[in-house]
């Protein structure tokens, strides 16, 4: 305990300062926090959030971080290291990033959250996917067979972890609403939430893990993952990593009437966020987003037959073995045939 209470005033300490108030037309997303540098990114979330919640009890959130970290790599008690490379830790950090900045922002904006609907905001951030995970016994495929299922099992998987705990003992249930605003097959207009602030809760994590994937900079590289893992779940509305690409762009559009209609229009608090943390007068998820849809109409619209050499950060089309076709999907027992697009 006394070391957990160490780490927490380490990072409060931790002072990332904001640009100078002159924008610069080149600053991206991506030149803010470096993201595979876990602490930093957590060390920004506790700065982001005690802005607003000076009084906010750190240890459950570092616990968890801790926790989910070990999840994803390999580390937890009857668990496998992930092997989802679209749904990795990456993405998961990208989210939990995304929900705090949403979170200040809407606090800056006027909103009022207590300090525990603040953590099972976040803390829902960090275990949304964790239904991608397999058991140390589950050795059939990967997790990406789980894809339609994954939000079930995560909700599962939170409930046990928090079963007995003194801060969300009450609060279980509120998983269930959070975490389902992240899927597309549910109708979030006609849920019924228990209060206004789990609503907003619900829906600031639908727009997070949304504009966590698609303002990510590896966005366009990483859906060549995606495709395969929708392979394996036995998805079938896409041909080849070619047709999801060339489907990215109209859902890209599907996306920002869904900000609007189904989530509330929470994405428009981030800007007040940036406004106030960075001193910059521009949401810059909403620029990043943007970037990648015109990177791909590019690719699209001039090479797509050679798309693959347009795609190379970070060498993930290099470390695709499998050709530009669409293998046959593995038998999978024990799985539910897929009843609708996946999310999260």
């Amino acid at each position: 305990m006394n070391r957990i209470r160490r780490i927490s005033g380490d990072l409060r300490k931790t002072r990332l300062r904001p640009l100078p108030s002159m924008e610069k037309p080149t600053l991206q997303l991506n030149s803010l926090i470096d993201m595979t540098d876990h602490q930093a990114v957590l060390a920004e979330i506790v700065q982001t959030l005690s802005a607003k919640w000076p009084s906010f009890d750190f240890t459950y959130l570092e616990r968890v971080f801790s926790d989910m970290e070990r999840l994803f790599h390999g580390r937890y008690p009857g668990y496998q290291a992930c092997n989802t490379r679209y749904h990795d830790f990456r993405h998961t950090l990208d989210v939990f990033l995304a929900m705090a900045r949403l979170l200040h922002g809407g606090a800056v904006a006027g909103l009022r959250f207590t300090d525990k609907q603040v953590a099972l905001g976040v803390i829902s951030a960090l275990m949304h996917d964790t239904g991608y995970i397999q058991t140390t016994d589950d050795r059939l495929g990967t997790g990406a067979k789980y894809t339609v299922a994954h939000i079930d099992r995560s909700i599962a998987f939170m409930k046990r972890y928090y079963a007995g705990d003194p801060l969300f003992e009450k609060e279980l249930p509120a998983f269930d609403h959070i975490l389902h605003c992240t899927g597309f097959v549910m109708k979030i207009p006609e849920m019924r939430f228990p209060s206004r602030e789990l609503e907003l809760l619900g829906k600031m994590l639908g727009t997070a893990d949304l504009l966590g994937q698609m303002a990510d900079r590896l966005y366009l590289e990483k859906l060549l993952l995606l495709y395969y893992e929708f392979v394996e779940a036995g998805i079938p509305d896409y041909e080849s990593e070619l047709d999801l690409l060339k489907k990215t762009v109209p859902f890209s559009q599907f996306i920002r009437r869904r900000y609007a209609a189904d989530l509330g229009g929470v994405d428009n608090y981030m800007i007040h966020h940036f406004r106030v943390r960075w001193n910059i007068d521009r949401d810059l998820y909403r620029e990043a987003v943007e970037q990648n849809v015109r990177r791909l109409q590019f690719i699209l619209g001039s090479d797509p037959s050679h798309y693959r050499l347009h795609l190379r950060r970070n060498g993930i089309t290099k470390s695709l073995q499998t050709p530009n076709l669409r293998p046959e999907p593995p038998e999978l027992a024990g799985t539910d045939p897929p009843d609708g697009k996946a999310s999260g």
